[in-house]
C-alpha cells in the first residue's frame, strides 16, 4: 500500500474536524471521527518529523 501525502492527511483531518463541528453527530460517531482525526493527524506528525530528520542530515553533509 503506498504511503498517502503529508497534506492528503492534513486534508483528511480538516474533513473530520468539520464533521464533528455538526451539531446533529452523535456520540458515537464523534468519537469514531475523533479516533480517525487523531490517527491522521498522528501520521501526518510522523511524516514531518521524517522530513526534518531527512533535512538535518542533508544540512549536516
Amino acid at each position: 500500500m503506498a504511503k498517502e501525502k503529508f497534506e492528503t492527511k492534513l486534508e483528511s483531518a480538516k474533513k473530520i474536524l468539520e464533521t464533528l463541528m455538526n451539531p446533529e453527530i452523535t456520540l458515537e460517531e464523534s468519537v469514531k471521527a475523533y479516533e480517525k482525526g487523531m490517527g491522521e493527524l498522528t501520521e501526518a506528525q510522523k511524516m514531518l518529523e521524517e522530513a526534518v530528520i531527512k533535512i538535518n542530515e542533508i544540512k549536516s553533509n
